[in-house]
């Protein structure tokens, strides 16, 4: 049977977008289409890059071409993600948030979470709107920092919709996969699986106006980074790091990543937690066991910002674990050194939004 490019694009019309939630051809999606007596090449543009969703993006097209025009015909997908500028333009969540910013780092067990948790709570001191979204599945650190284990969720109707409503500590709004498993379980999903629930975290939840919601990534550079940056609009991310050389070098893939062209994701900075150790009982001594200045000069070497170095004592510990972060702490050396963070990041993203602006 003879084959048109028409009825092919009526076939494509079909076959929805998962994430903008419209087919391919209403949304401009089809990037080439050729036709040569029995084969058809097709490239398209999705929202999500992982592999899993182009995988399924190809089966999508290969079932319903052959559907339509028989068996026999062959298929060539080529299926890419959409760039930084495209996804930003076509992507409406979260419409009342101003700023979404990610904490991530390439390693696990640098503090990554503690930083976030103490971002938050000293842009909550200076009055803003903070959210947290704890997109740490398989090891939820947010309900223990904050002293809500055990806690769940209620539902709100928002406009005839029921979604889910934020817990509040602290004057931060906070959703964790934690909430919803017990302390104790491990948490086994596979990638699309978790990247899924993590969506939700997102899309079925009522942040109401926020200035900030910050997200607690996962360590690495895996599926669920690149679900989350196609789902997400980011407007910056903040890496964590120790001065360890290990773990200096995962930072640098995990800034790699986020520059990527498909992402371009600004770097708000570099942070270098557990940069010295003081003990209480000399205040005024710093032994670097980690290593010294590893973070500030990676940030130097990548032309990123470098926000400040926070100290490993134990008072930052206690502070997490009895659900207090120590950032709320009056006039003590780790507090001061949150507070620095914080100053440091917010003239870091304004000179990021004055510059988009300009370029604009």
């Amino acid at each position: 049977m003879s084959i048109n490019r028409e009825d092919v694009l009526a076939v494509l019309g079909k076959i929805t977008e998962p994430d903008l939630k419209n087919d391919l051809v209403s949304l401009n999606l089809i990037e080439d289409l050729q036709i040569n007596d029995t084969t058809i090449q097709v490239g398209v543009k999705i929202s999500n890059p992982a592999l899993h969703a182009r995988k399924r993006m190809q089966e999508a097209i290969e079932f319903n071409l052959k559907r339509v025009f028989g068996q026999e015909i062959q298929v060539q997908c080529r299926i890419q993600g959409l760039d930084a500028e495209s996804r930003t333009a076509r992507r409406k969540i979260l419409p009342d948030v101003k700023h979404i910013i990610a904490v991530a780092s390439g390693k696990g067990g640098v503090g990554k979470s503690t930083i976030t948790a103490n971002l938050a709570g000293g842009l909550a001191q200076k009055g803003y709107r903070v959210g947290i979204v704890d997109a740490d599945i398989h090891g939820p650190s947010m309900p223990t920092m904050f002293d809500l284990v055990g806690e769940r969720p209620k539902m709100t109707d928002v406009n005839g919709q029921s979604l889910i409503a934020p817990i509040e500590s602290n004057g931060i709004k906070i959703l964790s996969i934690g909430f919803f498993t017990s302390q104790d379980d491990a948490v086994v999903w596979r990638g699309p699986m978790a990247s899924k629930a993590l969506t939700q975290l997102f899309t079925d939840a009522h942040w109401g106006e926020l200035d900030f919601l910050l997200v607690d990534l996962p360590p690495g550079t895996s599926d669920i980074h690149l679900s989350l940056m196609q789902t997400v609009p980011l407007d910056g991310v903040v890496i964590v790091s120790t001065p360890q050389e290990v773990a200096l070098a995962d930072a640098r893939r995990g800034i790699q990543m986020f520059r990527l062209d498909s992402f371009k994701v600004p770097i708000v900075g570099i942070v270098e937690n557990m940069a010295y150790f003081t003990p209480a009982e000399l205040p005024n001594n710093k032994y670097y066991i980690f290593g010294r200045d590893g973070a500030k000069n990676l940030a130097q070497g990548m032309q990123v910002p470098f926000l400040g170095s926070i100290p490993l004592v134990q008072g930052v510990c206690e502070a997490g674990d009895a659900g207090r972060p120590a950032v709320f702490q009056q006039n003590t050396p780790t507090a001061n050194a949150f507070e620095e963070l914080v100053h440091n990041f917010e003239t870091e993203l304004n000179a990021i939004l004055a510059t988009r602006k300009t370029q604009a």
